[in-house]
C-alpha cells in the first residue's frame, strides 16, 4: 500500500544521480549499508521491519512519463532546465541491477548491524536511498516499539489502537503492519485488516452510550446488535456504575445463549478500577469476561500497573506506539562503504567523524550471530572479503574500543543478512505476516531478559570482528593524516 512512484526520494539523489552520469561513474560498483548508531527509546534491542514493503518498491522502481515529464519541467535558478534531455532518457530505460542482502523482518538488530547491504551500480544504489530509509526507519521502529510493549505485557495480549493519532494514512498502514511483527495481536485498522490480512478488533466509543438517554438502554441495544462480539465502554459516566450496567446486560446475553465479550475501561486508576470491576463480574458469575484496558498507554505504564496488581486482560494501545511518541524518529543512515576498482578488487571507503561511533564501517559487511543454551550471546560484523577466524573471534564496540568480547571456537552461529535481490529481481516471494511475526516471538525469546529490560538494559556484545576493527582504525587514521583525499 505504499507508494511506489521513484519520485519518493530527495531532490539531491536525482543531482547527484545526474552527476555520477555526467561524470561517467554511472555503473561504477558499489556497496551502500542501511543502519542506525543507536538503539531507540533507550534499549537493549530493535526488531527489523519493513523489508517486504521495501521489496515491493524497488520491485516497482520505473521512472515513467509523468515522473520524467515533471522532472524534465524543473528549472534551476537561470530558468535553465535542471536536469538535461540525455539524462532524463537514460532514466526512462533505467533498470535496477541491484543485489541486496537483508535482515530478515523480526530478527533483533543492534547498533551499527547493516538492516540492509546493497551492492550494485552506484548510481542505480544512490536513486533508492531515501525510500529504503523512509519505509526501514519507520517501521523497525514501530515494531520495536510493539515489542517492548508486548513485552511489559508479560503474555497479555496487545492490540493496536492507533489510526486515527497516526501520522496520516500511509504512517497508519505501516504502523499497523509493523506493530503487528512487533507481536500485537491485531488492530483496530480495518483497512490493515483488508491490505495485510491482520485480526480486526475493536469495542464502541463513548458517543454510543452518549447517544441514548440512558446507559443500560445503550449496552443492550449493542448487544442486541453485537451479540457475540460485545465489549463495553464503561466509563462514560461512572465506572462501577458502568460495570453494573454491563453485567446486567451480560445476564440478559446469556440468556439468548450468548456471552459477553468484555468490557473496557478508558481513564481513571486502572489498576484500582480493573480490580474492582474483576470483583464485581466474578462475584456475578462472568469471569470470563475479559477487561480491556486503554487511555494513553504505553510499556512503562503497563508495566507499573501489572506491579500494582491490575487485573487487566488486554492492552488497547494507541497513540504511543503508531507514533513511537518518546522517539519518533529511528536515525537510520545510508553508507557507502566500498568502491569496485577496475582490477576487480574492492576499494573500502569510510566516513570521517570526530566521534568514534559516528565514523562509518567500511567494507562489505556481514552480522555473524552466535548462541548459547538457546539465547542470543553475541554478533560479530565482519568484512566479507576478509573472512572471519574459524576458532575463537574476537569483537570491539565500534564506538568504544575498549569494550571486547571473546568468543571462543565451536560456538554455535548463523550469517543474519540473507540474499534477497538479484540483479533487481527478488530472489523469492513474500514472507506471510504470521512468519514474519513468529520469528519476532522467537527473537524475544532468545533475547537474555536483561537486554529487555525497559531501564538500564544490558548491552548486547555486538561489535566489529578484530581484522575489520584494524582496517577501520587504519583508515581513520590515514584519512586525518591526509585530509579530503581517498585512500587507494
Amino acid at each position: 500500500m505504499i507508494s511506489h512512484s521513484t519520485l519518493q526520494t530527495d531532490l539531491y539523489q536525482l543531482t547527484m544521480a545526474a552527476a555520477y552520469w555526467q561524470a561517467g561513474k554511472a555503473e561504477q560498483e558499489s556497496v551502500f549499508h542501511l543502519f542506525f548508531r543507536c538503539l531507540p527509546f533507550r534499549g537493549g534491542y530493535a526488531i527489523a521491519a519493513g523489508l517486504e514493503p521495501a521489496l515491493e518498491w524497488l520491485e516497482a522502481f520505473r521512472f515513467g512519463k509523468d515522473e520524467l515529464q515533471y522532472l524534465g519541467d524543473l528549472r534551476t535558478k537561470a530558468d535553465t532546465p535542471l536536469f538535461r534531455k540525455d539524462f532524463l532518457d537514460y532514466l526512462g530505460e533505467l533498470r535496477l541491477k541491484l543485489d541486496i542482502d537483508a535482515m530478515p523482518e523480526g530478527e533483533a538488530v543492534f547498533a551499527h548491524e547493516p538492516l540492509l547491504r546493497i551492492q550494485g551500480p552506484i548510481l542505480h544504489a544512490q536513486l533508492v536511498e531515501t525510500a529504503l530509509l523512509n519505509i526501514l526507519n519507520f517501521q523497525t521502529l514501530v515494531a520495536t516499539k510493539a515489542a517492548r510493549i508486548c513485552e511489559a505485557a508479560a503474555g497479555s495480549p496487545v492490540i493496536e489502537f492507533g489510526y486515527r493519532r497516526a501520522q496520516g494514512p500511509d504512517g497508519g498502514l505501516s504502523a499497523s503492519r509493523a506493530a503487528y511483527i512487533g507481536g500485537c495481536r491485531g488492530t483496530s485498522n480495518v483497512l490493515a485488516g483488508q491490505c495485510y490480512g491482520l485480526p480486526v478488533l475493536g469495542t464502541h466509543a463513548h458517543s454510543w452510550v452518549m447517544s441514548f438517554d440512558d446507559e443500560s438502554e445503550a449496552f443492550g441495544r449493542y448487544a442486541e446488535a453485537m451479540p457475540d462480539n460485545s465489549t463495553l465502554l464503561v466509563d462514560t459516566y461512572d465506572t462501577p456504575g458502568g460495570v453494573k450496567n454491563a453485567i446486567a446486560t451480560a445476564r440478559k446475553l446469556r440468556e439468548r445463549g450468548h456471552e459477553l465479550s468484555g468490557i473496557r475501561l478508558d481513564s481513571g486508576d486502572l489498576a484500582w478500577l480493573s480490580q474492582q470491576a474483576r470483583a464485581m463480574l466474578d462475584a456475578a458469575g462472568f469471569p470470563e469476561v475479559k477487561i480491556v484496558a486503554s487511555n494513553d498507554l504505553d510499556e512503562h505504564i503497563i508495566e507499573s500497573l501489572r506491579h500494582q496488581g491490575a487485573k487487566i486482560d488486554t492492552w488497547g494501545v494507541g497513540t504511543n506506539l503508531v507514533t513511537a511518541a518518546d522517539q519518533p524518529a529511528l536515525g537510520g543512515v545510508y553508507k557507502l562503504a566500498a568502491l569496485r576498482r577496475e582490477d576487480g578488487t574492492w576499494q573500502p571507503r569510510i566516513k570521517l567523524s570526530e566521534q568514534t561511533a559516528k565514523s562509518s564501517i567500511p567494507g562489505r559487511l556481514q552480522v555473524r550471530r552466535f548462541e548459547k543454551d538457546g539465547l542470543l550471546m553475541a554478533d560479530a560484523i565482519y568484512d566479507v572479503d576478509h573472512g572471519i577466524p574459524n576458532d575463537e573471534v574476537e569483537i570491539v564496540d565500534p564506538g568504544d574500543p575498549i569494550r571486547r568480547k571473546q568468543i571462543p571456537g565451536g560456538t554455535i552461529f548463523r550469517e543474519v543478512l540473507q540474499p534477497v535481490m538479484k540483479g533487481g529481481k527478488r530472489l523469492f516471494g513474500p514472507e506471510s505476516l504470521d512468519t514474519i511475526r513468529a520469528r519476532g516471538k522467537e527473537t524475544m525469546a532468545k533475547l537474555y531478559p536483561g537486554t529487555k529490560r525497559l531501564a538500564n538494559p544490558h548491552t548486547y556484545p555486538a561489535g566489529l570482528e578484530q581484522g575489520l576493527h584494524e582496517v577501520r582504525e587504519r583508515l581513520l587514521a590515514e584519512h586525518r593524516n591526509n585530509r579530503g583525499k581517498a585512500i587507494p
